[in-house]
């Protein structure tokens, strides 16, 4: 069975999982969107994602269920069922385990948490299939828009790297769980990026490139183990972002947009760019909204 067989078969079990998560699911129910016996479909699945697909199913549920408790105001039982729980002792026993809290201090104290986001199978191996992406592809993206942006001082919640410059290194000196603990952070104000920090703000012997949230300025709550906070000052920033794409075209619509940014000329809307002010930031790529990055200004008019 050739790789890309493999990856498009665990693919469509992927898709089948998100789209009947609060159902009961079997493997017959894999195997048969996947199109191989149950046998072979297991198989594959867990050589390519590191979980059986019962592992997996049972992590996704325990996450959007930690997600559903931590913002809204719903009964454990309620949560337990919606996601295919026969009760709401077996729910608290497997977030328990998950977790290492139980569910009910979790929606009273709403700790940071490591969720499980997997990755689409079929996007992961583009990215390996595609290495570091270059900014001097020729090809312009056919639409545009940009924004500029207040940001007020807030704070930085992150986790360094060692030497990553972009964000490929990044993931092979982290690893892959760090999106799933930022994503798990109740306060922050906007959602989980990955960003470029400006020299001021590394410290020696740490990355370039970090993933992280940013919380309020005042901000009291847990700082998840390994992480740090640091203080961000206000600051205007310049949003790009690019016409939505195919999801499987993610490199290309990142390289369009880079080719872009680098030959804009904010100048010409009364700004120059100002990359000492604040971590230039790039959010995770969607093609239903195009990607998005932003990078630090400052009006010329000051």
């Amino acid at each position: 069975m050739k790789r890309w067989e493999k990856i498009n078969a665990v693919q469509k079990m992927q898709d089948y999982v998100e789209s009947h998560i609060h159902e009961q699911i079997t493997l017959k129910n894999l195997a048969d969107a996947a199109g191989y016996s149950p046998w072979h479909a297991a198989k594959i699945f867990k050589e390519l994602l590191g979980k059986t697909p019962f592992e997996y199913i049972r992590s996704i549920r325990l996450s959007q269920a930690a997600l559903v408790l931590r913002d809204q105001h719903e009964k454990i039982v309620d949560v337990a069922l919606d996601f295919v729980f026969d009760s709401h002792e077996g729910f608290t026993r497997a977030f328990s385990r998950e977790f290492g809290i139980a569910p009910k201090r979790y929606a009273k104290e709403k700790k940071p948490v490591k969720l499980f986001m997997p990755t689409r199978i079929r996007d992961y191996y583009l990215m390996i299939q595609k290495g570091e992406l270059k900014m001097d592809n020729k090809k312009k993206a056919s639409t545009l828009f940009v924004q500029v942006v207040e940001r007020p001082e807030r704070k930085l919640i992150l986790l360094r790297g060692k030497k990553a410059t972009h964000y490929f290194e990044y993931c092979e000196e982290v690893g892959c769980d760090v999106w799933g603990i930022l994503s798990s952070v109740s306060e922050a104000l906007y959602e989980p990026a990955g960003f470029w920090l400006p020299d001021h703000l590394i410290t020696e012997g740490t990355s370039r490139y970090v993933q992280g949230v940013e919380v309020p300025s005042d901000y009291e709550g847990e700082v998840p183990e390994g992480f740090e906070m640091i203080t961000l000052p206000p600051c205007r920033m310049m949003i790009f972002q690019g016409e939505p794409y195919k999801d499987e075209q993610f490199g290309e619509a990142i390289e369009d947009l880079w080719k872009v940014m680098n030959d804009y000329k904010p100048e010409l809307y009364g700004f120059t760019y100002a990359d000492e002010d604040g971590p230039r930031f790039q959010l995770e790529p969607q093609g239903y909204r195009g990607y998005i990055e932003g990078r630090p200004v400052r009006s010329l008019n000051k």
